[in-house]
Formats: C-alpha cells, structure tokens, sequence
C-alpha cells in the first residue's frame, strides 16, 4: 500500500462566502477569507488540513466554486501540514474529476464520501470507491458518514477495501459508533490507521486507537483540541479527561446546530468573517449565538 503520515488533528475549514447584491451566500467563494482561515489553523498548531468536506459545504457548491475552493486552500496550506481534500458527487464520474483535479492541484491525499439518492449496495459501492482510487495515485481515504451521505460503510466492508486496492490506506469513520473503531483495529490487528470524525467521540476515539481526529472545531478553540492530543500523545489520561470534558459543551453545540452553521457564527464572533451558510441553511438565531459565545468562553 501507498502511505502517508497522517495523524493528529485534521481540521476542517469552512468554506467563506462573499456576499452578493442583494446579501447573502450568493457572491461565491470568498477566497481572501479562505485563506485567512487556513493560516489561522496551522498557526494554531493543527496537524493536517482537510478542505471541502461536509463541514466545508461541498455538497452545496457548483463544480466552478468547488475547484475554485480546493485551489485556494491548496495555495494557502503550501505544503506546510498535509492537505486532504474531501471528494463527494452522486455519479462516480463526477468524484473522479474532483478526485483528478485534486491530485492536480497538490493535495497529498483524498478523502471519498459516497453519496446517494438511490440507495447503494456493497458491490456499488465498491465499484465507486475502487474508480476514483484508480483515477488517482495519492492515498485515498474512505470517509462512512451515514448521516449525511445515506450510505452506511461497515468495517468489514472498508477492510475489505483497503486490502483490494493499492491506494485506500486510511479509513475515518464518523457514524458515532465507536465500536466500528474497536471492530476496525480487531479486523486488522491495529493495522489500519482510522479518524475520529465524531467530535463528542473524540477521546474514546483516541483511546480506541484513532490515529486521528478530523475536526472543525480548532477553527473556534484550537488551544483545547490540541491539548487534548498532547495528553493523549503523554498518556497522560486524566488530563485529557479534563481538558476533553471542558470543551464538550461547545462540540456538542457545533454538531447539533449543524457544522456550517455554527462555525460560521463562532469564527464572526472570534473576528473573522466568513459569511453565511448556503440557502438552504440558515445563520445561527441570535439566541444560539449568544450561547455559543458563552461556551466558547467557557472552553477557553
């Protein structure tokens, strides 16, 4: 198998939007603010960035604003941490020509959501999964998020993946079950590197053997997420329970209130603009916001 070191905190911009004429999301991707977002991000420390997953709005983006989107945060990150760039689409053809343009534009690896309006079976499935691999020749990472993909990937059908074709070395598993983790690192003796894309899982993850977390959250408290590793990193377990349990509120908050949504408000209220979610998704209430200031206060 091809590999990459990949491990950490692999955080999840999201994708800033300028306003149009009338206001709202419709002035496309805000490029300067993109990449604002992404220095602030390694600055912080994070280990990897991974643009244009679900947090990044993808699903809701044209082809021209997707490409122009990858572009951007491939410039910006300038092959100081990893860049790997989520791949979604309804048609396989359509996932290989994000997955080609990816490759292209200097990700070092590609993260692969099924989605699905007719519901897919494993041999569909598969075959998708093994043409975008076979489109690239970066390591390719498969993402089950049933929630917002309608396919559920189960660890025997990702094992199986992975020990099939070359170049699907990395798996990230975001149903919120931690026992596929567990399954996963039985399956392959502990093998097969995984990623935490559950935020409230976040230390069970790591002591499930996560080889990383995939996260938004360092774009609005960074100093925990990181600590967090670094305790987990030392052994230093109860620390990580502490530090784990302080920003929990906040990770809970921005998953129920939907990634985009609540990111967006939380990097205004932190001095960075990103404009508005996407139509159909709304900004947070004005009441949601003043939550989550105090939470993020809180967290510290």
């Amino acid at each position: 198998m091809t590999g990459l070191a990949l491990e950490g905190i692999i955080a999840y911009p999201v994708t800033p939007f300028a306003s149009g004429e009338q206001g709202g999301d419709d002035g496309g991707v805000d490029t300067e603010a993109l990449t604002a977002l992404v220095d602030r991000l390694i600055d912080a420390g994070c280990h990897a960035i991974a643009p244009l997953g679900s947090t990044g709005e993808s699903a809701y983006l044209d082809d021209q604003e997707w490409y122009t989107a990858a572009e951007a945060s491939l410039a910006a990150v300038a092959g100081r941490v990893p860049a790997v760039v989520g791949v979604a689409d309804l048609t396989t053809r359509g996932a290989v020509r994000r997955a080609r343009f990816a490759e292209q534009a200097g990700a070092d690896a590609v993260m692969v959501l099924p989605q699905a309006y007719w519901k897919l079976d494993e041999r569909e499935v598969a075959g998708h999964f093994t043409a975008v691999a076979d489109a690239v020749s970066v390591p390719v990472m498969l993402y089950n998020n049933p929630a917002t993909s309608g396919v559920d990937l189960s660890p025997e059908l990702m094992v199986s993946l992975v020990e099939r074709v070359e170049n699907i070395t990395m798996v990230k598993e975001s149903s919120g079950d931690v026992r596929r983790m567990h399954r996963l690192t039985q399956l392959t003796d502990g093998a097969l590197p995984f990623y935490n894309g559950s935020n409230p899982l976040a230390l069970a993850a790591f002591s499930a053997g996560a080889a990383g977390w995939c996260t938004a959250a360092p774009c609005l408290i960074p100093g925990p997420v990181l600590e967090l590793h670094r305790a987990v990193r030392a052994g230093e377990w109860d620390l990580a329970l502490e530090v784990f349990q302080r920003q929990l509120p906040v990770l809970e908050f921005i998953l129920g209130g939907g990634l985009p949504t609540t990111v967006k408000a939380g990097l205004a209220l932190l001095g960075l603009d990103v404009g508005e979610p996407r139509r159909p998704l709304l900004p947070l209430d004005r009441a949601g916001t003043a939550r989550l200031a105090e939470l993020l206060s809180a967290a510290g």
